[in-house]
C-alpha cells in the first residue's frame, strides 16, 4: 500500500527545497549506515581489522551528519512552523536520524568486537550466526529506508514483522553459544565477543523497526510505537 503525501504545494519554493534537502540527506546518511552494518559484519566474519577500523572511523561521519541534518530540521520548525503532513515529515526525519545514529554506534561496537576477537586469535568454529543475523538486519535497514523513500507502509509493516524473526534468531544463537562455552570453557572470552556483536546486530534490527514505525506515523498520522504487530497491521490496513 503506497500512499501519496504531497509536500509540493507551498507558496514558498524555498520551503519545498528545504524539505527535499533534509529528505535526501537523511536517506544518504541511511545508505552510509547500511554500509557500516554490512562492513562490520564482514569485518567480524573475516577478522578484518582494517575494515573494522574503517567502520569505527566512519561512525564519526555518521555522528556529524546526524547533528547537521537535525539542526536543519530545527531551523525549519522554527522558521516555517509547518503543519499537518509537513510537520509529521520533519518530526519523522528527526526521529529517524536518531535511530540511524544509534545503528552506526552498534556497527562500531561490532567492529570493536572484531578487532578484539582478532587479537584473541579468532574463534575455533564458524560463526554463521553473525553472518545470518548481520545480513538479515542489513536488509531490514535497506527496506526501512525504502519504505520511507516510497511512503510504502506495507513495506514498513514487513520490516516490523522481520524484527520478530531476528529476535527469535538472536535467542537461538545465544543459547547455542552458551552451550558452546559450557562444553569448552577455554572459549569463554572469545565467545563473549561473539555474543556482544550479536547483541549489537539485534539492536540494529530494533532501530530498523523504529524507522518503520516512523514511516507509518508519517503516512497515517498514527503512533504505533509500543503496539503489537496485529495492532500495527490494523492501523496500516485502515482506509
Amino acid at each position: 500500500m503506497k500512499e501519496k503525501i504531497s509536500h509540493t504545494h507551498h507558496i514558498s519554493q524555498q520551503f519545498n527545497t528545504e524539505l527535499d534537502d533534509i529528505k535526501t540527506r537523511m536517506l544518504e546518511m541511511g545508505g552510509l549506515v547500511e554500509k557500516q552494518v554490512a562492513d562490520a559484519t564482514n569485518a567480524f566474519m573475516n577478522l578484518d581489522t582494517g575494515l573494522a577500523s574503517d567502520v569505527k572511523q566512519g561512525d564519526k561521519l555518521v555522528n556529524s551528519l546526524e547533528v547537521a541534518i537535525d539542526e536543519e530540521c530545527t531551523i525549519i520548525l522554527a522558521r516555517r512552523q509547518p503543519a499537518a503532513s509537513d510537520l509529521r515529515l520533519v518530526l519523522s526525519i528527526s526521529k529517524i536520524l536518531s535511530d540511524l545514529e544509534r545503528m552506526g554506534d552498534e556497527a562500531s561496537k561490532v567492529a570493536d568486537s572484531a578487532i578484539k576477537l582478532a587479537e584473541l586469535g579468532g574463534l575455533p568454529r564458524s560463526v554463521l550466526e553473525i553472518r545470518h543475523i548481520g545480513d538479515h538486519v542489513s536488509g531490514m535497514v535497506r527496506n526501512a529506508l525504502d519504505s520511507f523513500a516510497r511512503l510504502d507502509i506495507d513495506l514498513a509493516l514487513e520490516v516490523a514483522e522481520e524484527d520478530k524473526a531476528v529476535d527469535l534468531e538472536y535467542g537461538t544463537a545465544m543459547r547455542s553459544l552458551v552451550t558452546y562455552m559450557i562444553e569448552d570453557p577455554r572459549t569463554i572470552t572469545s565467545v563473549l565477543q561473539v555474543m556482544w556483536a550479536l547483541r549489537s546486530l539485534e539492536r540494529v534490527g530494533d532501530h530498523a523497526r523504529n524507522i518503520a514505525e516512523h514511516v507509518i506515523y508519517l503516512v497515517k498520522g498514527a503512533n504505533v510505537r509500543h503496539v503489537n504487530i496485529d495492532e500495527m497491521t490494523a492501523t496500516v490496513q485502515e482506509g
